[in-house]
């Protein structure tokens, strides 16, 4: 399903900004926390791997 496949990846980008704009946030509130930092960078990876999936 075509309409399906670019949903899921317009949510998979927000839930990558959101969680960036998170972990952000609570870097500058509570100080770094690097779980959290890896949590987003794996996210963000798997993000861009769906992205060059879909693209090809």
């Amino acid at each position: 399903m075509p309409g399906s496949t670019d949903s899921s990846t317009k949510t998979m980008g927000a839930l990558t900004i959101g969680g960036l704009v998170a972990v952000t946030a609570y870097t500058v509130a509570l100080g770094s926390n690097g779980w959290l930092w890896f949590g987003w960078v794996v996210l963000g990876l798997v993000t861009l791997g769906l992205v060059a999936t879909r693209s090809a």
